[in-house]
């Protein structure tokens, strides 16, 4: 209606990952609002799982979701979402905010396999992933984008990336792409005309007596370790189901 001003909607879903003293892992804090919901699947072995389910379309302009996770000591934890986030234009105006933050304490481990990011033509979506892991922890995390649905312009989409181990800044990168980025995001140097992009970050303590070595995999990605017992795989792909058998690959070929 005329004189209503639109505004997003604000949403915040927490976790909290513990050791039960019985070889398992408890979740004291599982809680969801809004368009994020939370739900505790059948747990394997020690590790406890949750699937992160999306109540409703989103985000759409102007939204503000957050999603935080805190694995202590010991704990085991496998994060999965049901379906697709999907990133729509909206009635509210500026851009929609997608933040995760992650705490892995000193012998957690966590899995952070999301499914796929879609940026849709009139969106404008900045994703934020900040990750403190201890240093006798470990991580697999994994980020895919597409842009566009099949035969469409993407929308805009910014997604920063920060890693700190055992208090140490170990990565912290962005890529924009998409209507009003910086120019030459499609270009050679960068995606090089791919509509599907992610990473695989991983982190093991391992890695600091046998660290991996930088190499490519394929045509269209690249395997680097970082400073500190991680390791980065960067792939780009013709659509999510490509990306999604690179980044598999890649995970198997690190064992």
């Amino acid at each position: 209606m005329d004189g209503v001003i639109a505004t997003g909607v604000r949403a915040t879903a927490r976790i909290v990952a513990r050791e039960d003293g019985r070889g398992g892992t408890a979740l004291p804090v599982l809680e969801g609002d809004g368009p994020l919901a939370l739900r505790r699947t059948r747990a394997s072995g020690a590790e406890a799982r949750v699937m992160l389910v999306g109540a409703m379309s989103g985000p759409l302009g102007g939204d503000h979701f957050a999603v935080e996770t805190d694995v202590e000591r010991g704990a085991r934890l496998r994060v999965g979402s049901a379906a697709a986030t999907i990133a729509l234009p909206g009635q509210a105006k500026g851009e929609s905010r997608y933040d995760v933050r992650i705490n892995v304490g000193e012998d957690g481990e966590l899995q952070w396999l999301p499914e796929q990011l879609i940026s849709v033509c009139g969106s404008d979506l900045h994703v934020r992933t900040r990750v403190e892991v201890a240093a006798s922890a470990g991580l697999v995390l994994r980020e895919e984008q597409v842009l566009g649905r099949v035969g469409e312009e993407p929308g805009r989409l910014t997604s920063r990336l920060a890693l700190r181990v055992a208090g140490r800044a170990v990565l912290d990168q962005e890529l924009a792409c998409g209507p009003g980025a910086p120019g030459g995001w499609d270009g050679a140097a960068v995606l090089g005309g791919h509509r599907a992009v992610g990473q695989l970050l991983v982190v093991r303590p391992e890695f600091t007596r046998e660290p991996v070595a930088a190499r490519m995999l394929g045509e269209s990605a690249a395997l680097v370790p970082l400073a500190g017992p991680a390791a980065l795989v960067t792939a780009v792909a013709a659509d999510g189901l490509r990306l999604r058998r690179v980044l598999d690959e890649a995970l198997a070929s690190l064992g």
